[in-house]
C-alpha cells in the first residue's frame, strides 16, 4: 500500500484546505481514539488529527503508531497535526463528483 510521490503530494494539497476532525485529547491513543479515527477514514479517506501537546511520543511516531494501528498511510505531519490516508473501496464514487474528504 505504498504511494508515490506525486499521490502524496496531490493528497497533500487537498488537505491543506480540512481542519481536524480527530483530536487525541490527554490520555494519548485509546481505543476511542483509535475507532473515532476508523470511522473517519472509512467514510472520508483523507483525515488530518491533531495530537496533544502533552504527548510522550514524537508527532511522527505517533503518526507511524496511528497508521499502524488503522491500516492507513501517513501523508503529512506538520507539527502536532498528522494528516492520514486509506482508500476505500465501498464508497459510491459518481463520476464528476468531489472526493469524499470535500462533503
Amino acid at each position: 500500500m505504498t504511494m508515490t510521490g506525486k499521490e502524496r503530494a496531490a493528497l497533500r494539497a487537498h488537505a491543506n484546505r480540512l481542519s481536524a476532525t480527530v483530536h487525541a485529547g490527554q490520555h494519548g491513543m485509546t481505543g476511542a481514539l483509535m475507532h473515532s479515527l476508523d470511522d473517519a477514514l472509512r467514510t472520508r479517506e483523507l483525515v488530518k488529527g491533531q495530537l496533544s501537546n502533552k504527548a510522550e511520543l514524537s508527532a511522527k511516531e505517533a503518526a507511524a503508531q496511528l497508521a499502524g494501528a488503522v491500516k492507513a498511510e501517513v501523508i503529512q505531519v506538520i507539527g502536532k497535526t498528522v494528516t492520514l490516508y486509506r482508500h476505500n473501496p465501498k464508497l459510491e464514487r459518481k463520476p464528476g463528483a468531489n472526493p469524499p474528504w470535500e462533503v
